[in-house]
Formats: C-alpha cells, structure tokens, sequence
C-alpha cells in the first residue's frame, strides 16, 4: 500500500479511522482508501451521511459565530478530528482576530495534519488528549497557556459523544470538563440519532454497524439523553433540536434542506 507524503510515519494505514473517513465525507483529501472504503460502505446503507456531515458543519460555523457575538472569543473543541476548510479557528478568527482555539483529540492523524494546519498560528494549538480523561485536557500547559480558564470558553463537543459508549460515563466526563469552566462559558454539542433520520431504524443500523466493525462504536441516543448532556446548563434559544433549526440563515435554506440533514440534535447552552 502507497504511504501519501502527508502521512505521519507510525500511522497504521491499513486501518480506517473515523476522522479520515469524516475527512471523505466533507470531500476532504486526508484520507486513505481504507477510509473510502468504510464510508462508501456506511453510505450504501446511508446515502445521506455527507448531507448530516454538512449539516454538522454549517451548524458548527453558526454556533461559533453566536458565541463570538457573544463576547466569547477562546474555543476548546474536543474530539476535533482533521481541520479541513472552514473549521473552528478559521470561522472564529475570521469573527474576532485575537480568538484563541485550543483542539483536541486522541487519534494521532488528526493531530498530525492539525499541527501542519495550524502552523504559523500562535492562537490555536493542537493537544493530544483523550474525553473520557477530562483533567489531563484541563490540566494540560499548552491549553492553560493559550486559554484563560478564569474567563469564559466554549467547550466543543461536535459529533464526538456519540463515539463514548455508556460504560465509559460520558457525564461524569461532561460535569468534569463543565466544574472546570468559568460562569458565561458556552457548551456546543452534535449527536447522531435514530430520530430524524429518514430510514427505519434497520435501515439506518447498517450503517452503525460499518462503525461497530471497525472498533468505533457509533452510539445511537435518543433527544432526551442528549438532553442529558446539557445538565448544568441553560439552554439557549431554539433549545436541543435538528441542526438545520439551530438559528438557520435563512428560511429560503431551510425550505431546500435534504431530508437527512434533520438527522441527530444540535444545541448550545450556557453556564450559569
């Protein structure tokens, strides 16, 4: 197998991963056949997953410039994957130049092209760290370096949740992370669902399964234990809903809207 130049040396190429394979399906070129491969077979059960993955991505950029017009301007996004056009520091910085944004995420592709990306950037790194381990993100030197934790940040967590499984207790994770926040800080959350999507749910389970197959369990919730992701929170208007709802641009779009778009929830909430 061809390694492409880009690819970190120590990287097991032979081995999908899922932000390469989210890389593909925003027509990302960090990718590798064996990530084609997974989603192309994710996509014969789903054909919508590029449309959810656009959705996600517009949602993101509107939540981002919301709390930039909130005053906040200092961003940390777990479970940020590979930065492809249009990402957090991007949006942000484009909204506020002095914005600093600290990523986040354990698997060491992401973090590799994120160190090439943000080269040159003194207002955004890229730590290796892992969720379900929320001190070492807040303890982290290079994260309290860049982010003053005694003002308020936005804590990111877009369409990784639903890769911890329940046993891994991704809320005591989350009240963690959230103790560790400064009042006025802002928590923005995606998450994959059954509901919404426009498939039965036998339909749509083979393409979770694609995910169970490579060891990245695509965990499947409902809106009300999304909901749960928020406790601690207020939540802001329009509350936990479709991601094309969140504050569209314009009514026109969201007349357009593919079907799968409404798949999963998107919210923001603020801490008190």
């Amino acid at each position: 197998m061809e390694r492409p130049a880009w690819a970190p040396q120590g990287i097991d190429i032979s081995v999908p991963s899922v932000s390469r394979m989210y890389d593909f399906y925003l027509g990302g070129s960090h990718n590798f056949e064996v990530d084609r491969e997974a989603a192309r077979k994710a996509m014969e059960f789903m054909p919508g997953l590029p449309k959810i993955m656009q959705a996600n991505r517009a949602f993101m950029r509107r939540a981002v410039r919301h709390a930039v017009s909130e005053g906040i301007t200092q961003f940390l996004d777990i479970g940020s994957g590979i930065p492809t056009f249009g990402n957090v520091h991007e949006i942000a910085q484009a909204a506020d130049p002095e914005a600093r944004v600290a990523y986040v995420d354990h698997d060491p592709v992401a973090v590799a092209h994120s160190q090439a990306v943000l080269e040159g950037n003194d207002r955004a790194v890229i730590v290796t760290a892992d969720l379900r381990r929320p001190q070492e993100i807040l303890k982290s030197r290079e994260i309290t370096e860049l982010l003053d934790m005694d003002r308020p940040v936005v804590l990111m967590l877009v369409a990784v949740l639903h890769f911890i499984e329940d046993a891994d207790d991704p809320q005591t994770a989350l009240a963690e992370l959230r103790e560790g926040l400064a009042p006025g800080s802002l928590v923005i959350i995606t998450h994959a669902s059954y509901e919404g999507i426009p498939l039965t749910q036998e339909e749509a389970g083979g393409a979770v399964g694609v995910y169970r197959n490579i060891r990245n369990p695509l965990i499947m919730r409902s809106r009300d234990e999304i909901a749960r992701f928020f406790d601690g929170y207020e939540m802001v208007e329009p509350g936990l809903v479709a991601m094309p709802e969140w504050r569209p641009d314009t009514s026109a779009a969201q007349e357009q809207e593919d079907p799968y778009a409404f798949s999963g929830f998107a919210g923001v909430g603020r801490k008190a």
